[in-house]
């Protein structure tokens, strides 16, 4: 292989229309723009959504929803995850750095403790928030439940 032989591979090379250059091009004239109105004009930008002066679909649909602003979105581990993770782990205390390292929650998600599933063994366990299931099961096992800010 040497420089003189290298080519382009087949089809990935394509020549450009040659708009606006004569009747023998076969584009010009109007250069494929279609006669009068605003595309065969230069200088012609259409607005993001613009549907020819029909009443656009942002403007059809009615307006719906609330977003609120205040309020705290938290990852949800449950009372079977944690019997999982203190069995495998032989843990008495659960906090967010032992569900973070075990890959339950990333860096900076806070963490609800929800009810769902049993709980045989006594473990201290730190979360920023529990529901009340949660907090009633944990103190039923004999451990406690403690709320971090």
């Amino acid at each position: 292989m040497d420089l003189h032989n290298l080519t382009p591979a087949a089809g990935s090379v394509k020549t450009n229309k040659r708009k606006g250059r004569g009747s023998g091009s076969g584009m010009g004239g109007t250069s494929t723009r279609g006669h009068k109105g605003a595309k065969s004009r230069s200088g012609y930008v259409h607005k993001i959504g613009f549907e020819g002066g029909q009443m656009p679909i942002q403007r059809r649909l009615p307006k719906f929803g609330f977003k609120n602003i205040s309020r705290i979105e938290y990852k949800a581990i449950n009372l079977d995850t944690l019997e999982i993770l203190a069995q495998k782990d032989q843990l008495s205390k659960i906090g967010i750095d032992e569900l973070r390292q075990a890959g339950y929650v990333s860096k900076n998600e806070l963490v609800k403790i929800l009810g769902r599933g049993k709980l045989s063994v006594k473990i201290e366990v730190e979360a920023h928030a529990f529901s009340k299931s949660a907090e009633k099961a944990i103190v039923e096992a004999g451990g406690t439940a403690v709320k971090i800010s």
